[in-house]
């Protein structure tokens, strides 16, 4: 990206194309902005199925043996083992604030955590069933990946009153091939808006380099490694207010925030990384799975 690149002032946003097959004018808009909303992608009983299911996987949950943090500000997991560990199972973390000058939980659990991860999409039959339908297939297909497979699945909470800020990022700094094959398939499951922390973009910025890059030391360690510390053109961010059943497609490029949840309302969304198998997966990013369960696509 340089100085002589339009500024884009919006996010492309359409209706859900019939069987995920884009338009070229849709991929031509995706390519230019490294996002793009896709409405009504998924119905609103499917949204529910999936929340009904990821609260079923909190209730059998025990904060009291354990209590890992997610925070994209004080980075606290990059020295967690159950986070580094947790590419092939299904593990709970917790917001920075979520608990009291007692230790103690200061919301109900579903209301103190930051997120769940990141294989459901291999180990529970409604996630799997979720995301993995011939929709997604083609608007992969249709974006020009060559052989795609789901690497991760989280599911967001963004609980109200404590839900954390997310920082500018690119996905590519933690899900790093070469070539770079990164998206980000995001479902909105409520509403999101301003008010409860939706995700924001900087459209057309996906054009900039990779600013830094994350990966385990041979210690098992993960640090993050700056490549470029220009500041971002956060003056450009554009809100990405969407109805629930939505669907947010994004480059592993394309740099994202979401602000903190002070409002009573939680903003729960699903997000899916795939990566194209022909590109290399470096066997120092963080996330690796057992030999036992190898990536698997869309079918």
């Amino acid at each position: 990206m340089t100085t002589d690149d339009p500024v884009l002032a919006a996010i492309p946003a359409y209706d859900a194309p019939s069987g995920g097959r884009l338009t070229p004018a849709m991929v031509d808009a995706y390519r230019a902005a490294g996002v793009l909303v896709l409405r009504s992608f998924v119905s609103t009983n499917a949204c529910d199925e999936l929340r009904d299911r990821a609260l079923e996987l909190v209730d059998a949950f025990d904060p009291s043996t354990v209590r890992s943090v997610f925070s994209t500000t004080d980075q606290e997991q990059l020295d967690d083992d159950y986070f580094i560990e947790s590419g092939d199972k299904i593990r709970f973390f917790l917001e920075h604030d979520a608990f009291d000058e007692h230790g103690e939980l200061r919301q109900s659990k579903e209301h103190c955590l930051n997120k769940m991860g990141h294989a459901m999409h291999d180990l529970d039959p409604v996630f799997d069933a979720f995301s993995r339908t011939p929709e997604l297939a083609e608007v992969a297909n249709r974006i020009g990946f060559d052989d795609p497979k789901i690497l991760q699945s989280m599911y967001i909470f963004k609980p109200p009153n404590i839900g954390g800020e997310v920082v500018c990022h690119q996905d590519s700094t933690y899900i790093y091939t070469e070539p770079e094959s990164c998206v980000g398939f995001w479902f909105a499951l409520e509403d999101a808006t301003l008010e409860n922390g939706c995700m924001q973009f900087i459209p057309g910025a996906h054009k900039l380099p990779l600013k830094k890059r994350n990966y385990r030391k041979p210690d098992g360690k993960l640090v993050t490694e700056t490549l470029d510390d220009t500041p971002w053109p956060e003056d450009r961010k554009i809100a990405a207010e969407v109805e629930a059943g939505t669907l947010v497609v994004f480059d592993g490029r394309a740099p994202h925030l979401s602000a903190a949840n002070r409002s009573p309302k939680s903003r729960h969304a699903y997000t899916l990384h795939v990566i194209d198998a022909a590109c290399h997966y470096p066997a120092e990013n963080w996330l690796q799975r057992s030999e036992g369960m190898p990536l698997r696509g869309f079918v």
